[in-house]
């Protein structure tokens, strides 16, 4: 497998190097050279494989045989340890529920893929591996859970003061060992900066094995891409149109469909869901890229203002035309109107959504609204127990915490408060690594 900076497409690199790397010298982001197209008649027979074999073979088709095909297996085996059900809510909705994982998020897949193929990788390396990670909520959790004990590897995670649930930073601050969480006094955008920075400070690069778990880094994606073959195959029973409404905040969810439909899963239109960080729909309706800072909300994982993985959708435009203007719709809501569609979907199915959940709701109604005979499915892309306190207030029930979750309150934070400037960060770096 090689791939090519999106600043430099006549510059190739092999998986491993870009998996370390994370982010190009030109500050670019990793793209695979070329997406295989699978099979038509595995495609036509999802519902006769486990989402363990579909894992493999998307990722074998990727990889094409970088890694050997027992390796691969074995890190699928170790990574793809939950299921991604499929609930429906009527004939033209249904919900992904993609917190079945140890972080109840769905970064699981990509944090545990990564940490599997990291340690393959780092085989035989006596240099410390250290793992930057920006987080607006859900990463750092997974990420945190996915490299706990991991032989030879250090995460740093960074996360916005104040600007993340009660329980999503006790997944962050209270493991230890080799996680240490950094209480960043700014926005997620602020702690992005600072991670994007690093990588390209000569002197961090000199002295430190420096990597990135932000979906910034294509080993992120690769996993993300097997949940929507693993859904279609739920949902698809005959000639569908099957539509995807994604919660979306860095927008790597949206690029892994994309890279899905590109290896040829005939997913019909993706819908980018936003709360009022929308410089992606706006883009959509204007053609015009405005990043901006990010304003707090109640959907926090989402709230970015300059959205990294941007850039590889507009690479993927370029390469494939009119991705925009065929496959793409986007659309924004407001903390109020989430909330309104929290209850609808609590009041309706008796379901209980997540505020991102709910954003992606939203923006399936808008988009079936003017496109009927379609079945959309909704990204839970977080358990609503995540944010207790909102969706208890909001849906006025209790919600239960499962075990995992509900251990944390006990547990005691641990975090290191630093502020937005980039030289003290790098010293700090400097010094315990």
């Amino acid at each position: 497998m090689q791939l090519y900076s999106t600043k430099n497409r006549s510059k190739f690199i092999s998986l491993k190097e870009a998996v370390f790397k994370g982010l190009p010298e030109d500050n670019g982001l990793y793209m695979p050279m070329s997406f295989p197209k699978l099979p038509n008649d595995f495609i036509q027979n999802l519902k006769n494989h486990s989402f363990q074999e579909i894992a493999f073979e998307v990722s074998k088709a990727l990889i094409q045989g970088y890694i050997p095909d027992n390796d691969l297996k074995k890190i699928i085996k170790n990574s793809i340890t939950f299921p991604a059900p499929v609930v429906k809510l009527d004939i033209e909705s249904y919900i992904l529920e993609l917190f079945h994982g140890p972080s109840l998020a769905f970064k699981d897949f990509g944090a545990r893929f990564m940490s599997q193929l990291m340690s393959y990788f780092n085989q035989g390396n006596e240099e410390e591996l250290v793992i930057l990670v920006a987080t607006s909520g859900d990463t750092g959790g997974a990420v945190a859970s996915g490299f706990y004990k991991t032989e030879g590897i250090k995460v740093v995670i960074l996360y916005p003061s104040g600007k993340v649930s009660d329980l999503q930073e006790k997944q962050l601050t209270t493991l230890g060992h080799n996680i240490t969480a950094l209480e960043v006094n700014g926005t997620f955008d602020d702690c992005q900066k600072l991670v994007k920075k690093a990588f390209l400070d000569p002197e961090l690069s000199h002295n430190i094995r420096l990597s990135s778990a932000n979906s910034i880094n294509i080993a992120r994606l690769i996993p993300q891409s097997f949940y929507y073959f693993e859904s279609y195959k739920q949902v698809q029973t005959g000639n569908d149109k099957i539509v995807f409404s994604i919660p979306s905040g860095n927008f790597g969810n949206l690029t892994a469909g994309l890279f899905a439909k590109k290896m040829g899963l005939p997913i019909h239109h993706f819908i980018a869901a936003t709360n009022v960080n929308d410089i992606v729909p706006e883009y959509l309706r204007t053609r015009t890229y405005t990043p901006r800072p990010s304003i707090q909300t109640l959907s926090n994982a989402m709230d970015v203002g300059n959205p990294s993985n941007f850039s590889r959708i507009l690479d993927l435009d370029c390469s494939t035309g009119n991705i925009f203007d065929k496959n793409m719709s986007g659309y924004s809501f407001t903390d109020s109107e989430t909330k309104e569609g929290m209850k609808e979907v609590y009041s309706k199915y008796s379901y209980e959504l997540d505020p991102h959940g709910a954003v992606g709701y939203l923006a399936l109604k808008s988009y079936q609204s003017k496109n009927t005979n379609t079945k959309g499915v909704i990204l839970e892309t977080a358990h609503p127990s995540k944010f207790i306190k909102d969706v208890e207030n909001i849906l006025q029930k209790n919600i239960n915490i499962p075990e995992r979750l509900a251990v944390l309150k006990a547990k005691k934070k641990k975090s290191i408060p630093i502020e937005t400037e980039f030289n003290p960060f790098k010293q700090w770096l400097l010094s315990n690594y």
